[in-house]
């Protein structure tokens, strides 16, 4: 957690995820079982009409997920069983957006999640559910 707070207001592009890197989002905001992470609608981000391509705003999502559960403290790495998606506004090229994750519950073996995405305005951009199921691989042996 100490070293999730050290970085809030400073861009994400070293760390396990490369895809995650790729994002280069700003962690806004950090706590035990939530996140909020910052992006930037890029041209490599849009469709041809210049909106947020659906898989890239599911990738934020799922990412920041990620993040999270690194956060919420679990020994071993997680990873997702599912994740539901659901698209209710568009994004443009330019825009800037929040991605905020939060931890609804915690099992011995699986955490659920929601997340959502809004535009600077708070206009709901897409929102999802995941499941995360725990692996044997320990967080410390990443690194």
């Amino acid at each position: 957690m100490d070293y999730f707070r050290s970085q809030v207001g400073k861009t994400l592009n070293r760390t396990p995820s490369a895809a995650g890197n790729w994002l280069a989002g700003t962690l806004l905001a950090v706590e035990q079982q939530s996140i909020k992470v910052g992006y930037t609608v890029r041209a490599d981000m849009c469709n041809p009409g210049r909106v947020l391509h659906g898989g890239i705003a599911s990738l934020m999502l799922d990412d920041v997920i990620g993040m999270g559960n690194f956060v919420a403290g679990s020994e071993f790495l997680m990873t997702s069983i599912n994740l539901s998606v659901d698209f209710l506004s568009a994004a443009q090229l330019g825009e800037r957006l929040e991605v905020s994750a939060r931890l609804l519950r915690s099992g011995s073996n699986l955490n659920h999640w929601e997340a959502e995405i809004r535009k600077e305005s708070g206009k709901l951009v897409a929102k999802a559910s995941s499941n995360l199921i725990k692996t044997h691989v320990k967080i410390a042996d990443l690194k």
